[in-house]
């Protein structure tokens, strides 16, 4: 499927290679999906596979070296990821906690490949996890490559806290252990930072803020405002990115009928678990008439969601569970269209931060369609909203802005003795 951290995380290897540096990313668990050119180039670690053999056969963990690689394939992986598509918190309780122990976990002879490899690699002046649930490795990667470790905090806790009581809490408690073994944790909100820096007891010094940016390449606003009018959705097809509240505003708006004409269109990544909800809310428009009103572009390249995007009027994911930032929002904005959000997590600061759009609140479908509709009757509000967030994202969420925010962070970290 398509990965928000994926995404962040290539584009920033990018631009570091565009200022002059040599950045190694090195993928996990399975091969990316990503919507630009893939920027890794090392072999993948910690096979989806041979993580889960090794957690559930304690006589795997023995199994010969050319028996691992196969099972490391990026064909195999590919296939193997593509066969269910989202991992589920509730089913790897275990699983995460045993990742997060590190050399003392199932997956100790995962840890010891990759540090093999790396020694193999020009030394680094930094190691940089892309979230928290890999603060396992942290203390041999620093033992062993002699480089402070930095982590990118990428919206952990809700994950966790799907997790059933006893791993949830066990998780936590060992994520905040191992957090202490970090040089420095870099949060893209100040909304998240406040909240993990609570939960992984982090001291304000070990803590900065570095705003998400992306690459600008092929944004730019549509000509002009879309005609019929068009709500739109563009994040992962599913019931935790509100996609099905954004339908009950949808509907709700239809039976007003002061919007003539309204269409939604949905966009995303839409998934083998996320199929059903999606049939679930086909079933419920076509019962009421509307199906024909409504389009839904799952997993699209690139440009053809910067398409996608300019063909808005107006956009919203009312996700509810404590977004850490919301990269589509910048996205949106990028190509000029005005984005609603519920008032909670991450998404006020950045609609202050960019003036490009409205918050709504209480967070249900009635205070959804009554924000957002003014932007959809009066085309000029919608599209001067928009403008204004377009300008804001060119001045600070680009990925180069994003790129050199976190070069300027490691700069600064103290380097490990000898």
């Amino acid at each position: 499927m398509y990965c928000g951290n994926c995404f962040r995380d290539n584009a920033l290897v990018a631009a570091w290679r565009a200022l002059g540096h040599q950045p190694l990313m090195v993928p996990l668990y399975l091969p990316m999906t990503l919507d630009e050119a893939d920027q890794s180039g090392a072999p993948i670690f910690f096979g989806g596979v041979n993580v889960y053999l090794d957690q559930a056969l304690p006589f795997f963990r023995k199994a010969p070296d050319w028996l691992r690689r196969r099972l490391d394939s990026p064909r195999l992986l590919k296939w193997a990821g593509g066969r269910a598509a989202k991992t589920r918190a509730e089913d790897v309780g275990e699983l995460t906690l045993s990742m997060l122990g590190g050399e003392a976990g199932n997956q100790a002879r995962a840890l010891d490949e990759l540090i093999a490899w790396l020694k193999t690699q020009p030394r680094p002046d930094v190691i940089c996890l892309s979230n928290a649930m890999l603060l396992g490795m942290a203390r041999r990667l620093k033992a062993e490559l002699l480089a402070p470790v930095v982590c990118t905090l990428q919206g952990e806790d809700a994950f966790i806290d799907a997790m059933p009581p006893e791993p949830r809490e066990a998780v936590w408690r060992e994520m905040t252990a191992r957090g202490r073994e970090v040089d420095l944790f870099i949060a893209p909100s100040l909304y998240y930072g406040g909240r993990m820096a609570a939960r992984l007891e982090i001291p304000p010094a070990k803590l900065r803020v570095v705003f998400n940016g992306i690459s600008l390449d092929g944004y730019a606003p549509a000509p002009r405002p879309p005609r019929p009018p068009a709500l739109g959705f563009f994040a992962r097809m599913c019931r935790e990115k509100g996609l099905e509240m954004l339908i009950d505003a949808f509907i709700l708006l239809k039976q007003r009928n002061r919007v003539p004409d309204l269409q939604l269109r949905i966009g995303g990544s839409c998934g083998p678990t996320d199929e059903l909800f999606v049939e679930e809310l086909r079933r419920r428009l076509r019962a009421r008439g509307l199906l024909g009103d409504v389009s839904f572009h799952p997993n699209l390249d690139r440009a053809a969601k910067i398409e996608f995007l300019r063909s808005l009027s107006a956009l919203s994911v009312p996700a509810m569970y404590g977004e850490a930032f919301g990269l589509y929002l910048v996205e949106a904005l990028a190509a000029g269209v005005p984005v609603v959000q519920p008032r909670v997590a991450a998404f006020p600061e950045i609609i202050a931060a960019t003036g490009g759009g409205v918050c709504f609140d209480p967070a249900t479908p009635q205070a959804l369609a009554d924000a957002v509709e003014p932007l959809l009757a009066e085309p000029a509000r919608s599209r001067a909203l928009g403008e204004a967030g377009r300008q804001a994202v060119l001045e600070k969420f680009s990925v180069d802005r994003a790129a050199r925010g976190l070069i300027e962070a490691f700069q600064a970290l103290p380097k490990p003795a000898e």
